[in-house]
């Protein structure tokens, strides 16, 4: 009986043996270089490989027939060979040809399955990192500008870019949709301190490129997201052997060396790999503010790759500096900018002089980062796990830390109580009423007095001290039923942020110009006492204004199906998430206290706010769910058609919900999103492009309102919003020839308030305001238009990217003019004998210096901003910038 059984088993296992073939095979691109990391896939399996440095692969199967071999790379046509399966070697000789259908490009953002653009059931938008090289941008609005349904606002500068999707209502930043790198989330948790994701980390070259996923199935995977996912995936050195270095002078000042290298560690027959990648920059910024711009990044991975999966290392070190625009007065009518003193138009009132800017408090000296800017010095490790239990079975894993230093200081040009900019006499008149003398000196020691007719202005300036610590981790299980129709995906995603919130804040008084002197102000009072009004510029130092610590957890499980069925694809999921934190409030126990005992000064001066060390803690939780379905059918060769549904949720930022004293439970509740969208998408060998029309409705929105008062920059508001949005979206890509293409992008979008009750923080009253109206800074219109020609050694493009006319805020008080902004870029690339090269190129950024503004004052509060008076506040666009490239491929 033994016998019989070894004999079975031995027959078993030979005929499992004889059943394996083995199919190998070269691939190249047309000019004959070595295609490394495309990859190679029996089609309807998951059985697959990926081509070596020198582009061969080597795939066993136990498949028997007739089968199709797909071969993909991104950038590339795919290539479908007919195999006959059995037992005998095949060998393939494979040529990728570039491709001009950008549907083709293979994702993986909100899936678990590698497929192509064409074949998602949901709208997704990609750039590769060679274009994104060539645009020098100047901040993730550059990048994202021209994605459908985007409105990107970059007038603040290089950081904490303002995107609004599909007209969701939020104050910017990246509320709905996280930007993530290789699949996780700069941060877990949005709200605890309001920073912008893009603070944390800045593009370089390491990455292959950006997907942007919108609406759908990006509400299941990962950190979630109820409005899309910015997805940057970074280069790993088994796909992106070589070297890169990209040096960039700009007007300006702007100095900035990328670099990037990756390949084998070890010898031919290592399978672990390296990436390192990162940049060095000096800059004076986009506008000149005598405060410098300055910093580095460095990222890196080393991957690991063994039989059954790999396993990669990330990690990121920042130390960065950039600084931060805010509106600024405006001719009230023309809304245009108005000339200083000096004759010249002021485009910023950030003082270089304020470096260094210091003063006593009741727990001693305060030293503002002012100069810094927006800093940020820390960094990030994640791990990146992938196993293969089975030819039908994955677990995939990721981990990470991140521990970020963090300020962010600001300036609120000329929002004084004086009516901004004002000539020096009828400002003391309107500070020091009935005084008999003034004396006016700039700040410096050099004596110099200022002229009376000189306009001056008060600006208020706020920094933000707002460390963050955040630990997240994704595992997940994923399972291909056997005749393959079915991918199941059961995972979960744990994570928790920890954040302060302290804010100082003080008043300076400067003169009206670009880069302006700080102002030293002393009258003599009616009574005869000699009063000092203003000291190293400053006139109020308010001292500590916020004193926040806050933590937040969360914990979600997700279970998800994608089917493929002939022509037809499906995706189903659900998922169920819980959120627990905590709220820290110093703010009751902030105290003014008499620091300096000069008695000529002014209470302003002498009197400085800080914390006496009591606190009022609140906790919130929540559980909620989200539901995607999605489907796609296959009409034509060319032609799909699809349509999704989701009913998501978003935790609202904790920081709106400021704890009672005696009452730990506050009343949170996730705010609920309903997407729908149906389309179709086109690919032929010439035209690529998509149509969709979306439905999104928000409600249980909760919203807080800054606004200046008191002289300092508070939570004015409180509103619980329901908005609706109907948009149509269109995109298409033509190749006019080889070397010569064109694309464009439209959107349309209706858009409501449908409900709105806001509650007054200050005056603790509760109204319902606005319902009815359109939702602040998004426009109706949308659209772009690029033209691209390339031919291998010269390269060019010219685009134009439009956003309509928009409210400046929820009242719709104010609407301000469409904006175009244009960029022209060009290129030659000398090629040597083997694979180096070396591109020479130009880039100008809005090359017309459009004067438009992205926005108005989004601290005028709940009353809103008013389209009369003598000055308008509002935030111009960024002015025209020469950028010059030196890219060197080795």
């Amino acid at each position: 009986m033994k016998n019989l059984l070894f004999a079975v088993i031995v027959l078993f296992g030979l005929s499992s043996i004889i059943a394996q073939t083995e199919i190998s095979g070269n691939v190249k691109d047309a000019s004959g270089i070595p295609i490394l990391g495309a990859n190679v896939l029996i089609n309807g399996t998951t059985e697959g490989t990926t081509s070596d440095f020198d582009g061969n692969f080597l795939l066993s199967t136990s498949l028997t027939g007739t089968q199709t071999v797909r071969i993909s790379f991104i950038g590339f046509t795919p290539s479908e060979q007919t195999v006959e399966l059995n037992g005998s070697p095949i060998v393939l000789s494979v040529v990728l040809t570039e491709s001009g259908q950008q549907l083709d490009e293979v994702v993986i953002t909100a899936s678990s399955t590698f497929r192509s653009q064409k074949q998602a059931p949901l709208s997704i938008s990609s750039k590769k990192m060679a274009a994104i090289t060539k645009l020098s941008a100047n901040s993730q609005a550059d990048i994202l500008r021209d994605v459908p349904g985007i409105t990107a606002e970059g007038g603040g500068g290089e950081t904490a870019t303002n995107l609004f999707v599909r007209g969701l209502p939020s104050g910017g930043q990246y509320v709905f949709n996280p930007l993530q790198y290789d699949g996780m989330p700069l941060m877990s948790t949005f709200g605890l301190n309001s920073s912008a994701h893009d603070v944390y980390a800045r593009p370089d070259i390491g990455f292959k490129g950006v997907e942007f996923v919108r609406g759908g199935a990006a509400v299941l995977y990962g950190a979630g997201s109820v409005a899309g996912i910015i997805n940057y995936t970074s280069k790993t050195g088994d796909t992106n052997p070589g070297n890169i270095i990209n040096m960039e002078y700009g007007s300006r000042g702007r100095l900035k060396t990328d670099f990037y290298s990756g390949g084998k560690l070890g010898g031919e027959d290592s399978n672990t790999f390296y990436s390192f990648t990162g940049f060095v920059r000096k800059d004076d910024g986009p506008i000149e503010t005598g405060l410098a711009t300055r910093g580095v990044q460095f990222r890196g991975n080393i991957k690991k790759r063994f039989e059954n999966g790999s396993v990669t290392l990330h990690g990121q070190f920042i130390n960065d500096r950039a600084q931060f625009f805010l509106p600024l007065p405006l001719q009230g009518g023309s809304r245009e900018r108005i000339a200083g003193n000096d004759g010249e138009d002021v485009e910023q009132l950030l003082s270089g002089e304020l470096a260094e800017t210091s003063f006593l408090t009741p727990g001693g000296v305060y030293k503002s980062p002012i100069e810094d800017g927006v800093y940020t010095k820390g960094g990030y490790l994640m791990g990146d796990f992938i196993y293969n239990l089975s030819d039908n079975t994955r677990f995939k894993a990721k981990v990470k830390y991140a521990d970020y230093q963090h300020s962010f200081a600001l300036y609120v040009g000329g929002n004084g109580s004086f009516g901004n900019p004002i000539s020096l006499n009828d400002y003391v008149a309107a500070v020091a009423p009935g005084n008999t003398a003034f004396n006016a000196q700039y700040q410096g020691g050099s004596g110099e007095q200022i002229n009376g007719n000189d306009l001056v202005v008060e600006n208020l300036h706020v920094d933000r001290l707002r460390p963050m610590m955040d630990y997240s981790g994704e595992a997940s299980l994923i399972f291909k039923s056997a005749d393959n129709a079915h991918t199941y995906t059961l995972g979960t995603y744990m994570a928790r942020t920890e954040a302060e919130d302290v804010n100082y804040q003080y008043r300076v008084l400067s003169e009206f110009n670009n880069n302006p002197r700080l102002v030293n102000l002393s009258y003599t009072a009616a009574g005869g006492n000699n009063v000092i009004y203003s000291d190293g510029g400053i006139y109020n130092r308010i001292g500590m204004a916020t004193n926040r610590f806050l933590t937040q957890s969360r914990t979600a499980f997700y279970l998800t199906d994608e089917m493929v069925f002939d022509r037809w694809r499906f995706d189903v999921g659900v998922r169920i998430e819980s959120t627990a934190g905590t709220f820290n409030d110093g703010n009751p126990g902030l105290e003014e206290t008499q620091v300096y005992d000069n008695p000529e000064l002014t209470p302003e001066l002498a009197n400085v706010r800080f914390t006496n060390g009591s606190f009022v803690t609140g906790t919130i939780k929540d559980t909620d769910w989200a539901l995607s379905l999605a489907g796609l059918y296959e009409l034509t060769e060319s032609t799909n058609l699809y349509a999704n549904f989701s009913r998501g949720f978003f935790f609202p930022q904790q920081r709106g919900f400021a704890p009672t004293p005696g009452i730990r439970e506050t009343n949170y509740e996730a705010e609920t999103i309903i997407q729908g969208e149906l389309g179709a998408k086109f690919g032929t060998s010439s035209f690529s492009g998509s149509v969709a029309g979306y439905f999104v409705n928000l409600s249980d929105r909760i919203r807080i309102d800054q606004a200046i008062s008191g002289g300092q920059l508070v939570d004015q508001a409180r509103s619980e919003q329901t908005t609706r949005t109907f948009g149509l979206e269109a995109t298409g890509k033509y190749l006019i020839s080889d070397v010569f293409n064109v694309n464009a992008t439209i959107t349309y979008q209706s858009h409501e308030i449908t409900q709105n009750q806001t509650t007054d923080l200050i005056a603790n009253t509760t109204s319902t305001i606005n319902e009815g109206n359109e939702i602040a800074r998004q426009p109706n219109f949308l659209g772009s238009l690029g033209l691209n020609y390339d031919d291998k050694s010269f390269d060019a493009n010219f685009t134009l990217n439009h956003t309509g006319s928009k409210f400046t805020d929820d009242t719709n008080n104010v609407e301000l003019d469409a904006i175009t902004i244009a960029r022209l870029g060009a290129g030659y690339t000398f090629k040597t004998q083997d694979v180096n090269s070396l591109r020479l190129g130009l880039s100008v950024f809005n090359l017309f210096d459009s004067a438009g503004l992205t926005e108005g004052n989004p601290r005028a509060g709940i009353a809103g901003q008013s389209a009369d008076g003598e000055f308008f506040f509002g935030r111009p666009i960024l002015p025209r910038r020469f950028f010059l490239t030196a890219t060197f491929n080795f």
